[in-house]
């Protein structure tokens, strides 16, 4: 095993190969990046906090740097990016976005598990404060924000996925009045067509709008909302909308 190992991302990919790496070397100096606020979150469960089915906003997150440095001897540091890689150096540069500050480490190994981010398509609008995404904790608190303290009561939600479906679930749940946007032809595209029918009328029956088959123009500012275009021309008034 390699004296020091470098992790760059904190969260399901890289919170488990630290724990793994700890579990095959008792003596590696295991060092793990996280650019933001939390680790080794319930990433699935966000949507169910949303809707109140998960009440406690505790139980979403599983590890705190203090706990997981505890059980593993893993030094996790959040808030800190990975800037570049010095590959002929064995080093990266890290910025400290708590002290605005950047340093280099140096590596044996380095492990990169930085996962993904939320699909913003370049549509005119997309900047709007009302067009939110679905990924993290921030986004989940920014949702709930928007729904207690804004008083925000429709949604559009963009995106027949897996965690499309969940939002739109949940923001059912709470009352609020949702349209359903996705561009294929039916939502759930890793069932066959035949089967995405049955969650299509499950769906309609539930009080959830379906648009299918449309896909985003533009979106552009209402007095206290957004407008939602499509390219079929067709437009959608709501308090906000969430890309999924």
């Amino acid at each position: 095993m390699p004296k020091k190992v470098l992790i760059v991302g904190g969260v399901a990919g890289g919170a488990s190969c630290a724990a793994r790496l700890r579990r095959l070397d008792e003596f590696a100096e295991i060092i793990m990046f996280e650019k933001g606020e939390y680790i080794s979150f319930a990433n699935c469960g966000i949507p169910y906090h949303i809707g109140g089915v998960i009440e406690d906003r505790g139980q979403l997150l599983l590890q705190t740097p203090e706990s997981f440095y505890n059980r593993f001897r893993v030094d996790v540091r959040t808030r800190n990016e990975v800037l570049s890689i010095d590959r002929d150096h064995k080093q990266v540069l890290v910025k400290n976005h708590k002290t605005q500050t950047t340093y280099k480490e140096g590596y044996d190994v380095l492990v990169l598990a930085t996962g993904s981010v939320p699909v913003r398509p370049s549509v005119p609008g997309i900047d709007n404060p009302k067009v939110m995404t679905l990924w993290s904790i921030p986004d989940m608190d920014r949702i709930i924000e928007a729904l207690e303290k804004d008083g925000a009561r429709s949604a559009v939600v963009v995106g027949g996925g897996f965690i499309g479906l969940e939002l739109a679930e949940n923001l059912k749940l709470r009352g609020i009045s949702v349209t359903l946007v996705e561009a294929a032809d039916q939502v759930m595209p890793p069932l066959d067509f035949d089967m995405a029918q049955s969650v299509h009328k499950h769906l309609v029956d539930n009080g959830i709008a379906l648009i299918l088959k449309d896909g985003l123009k533009a979106f552009s500012p209402l007095d206290k909302g957004i407008r939602v275009t499509l390219n079929s021309g067709k437009n959608v008034d709501a308090d906000m909308a969430i890309l999924c």
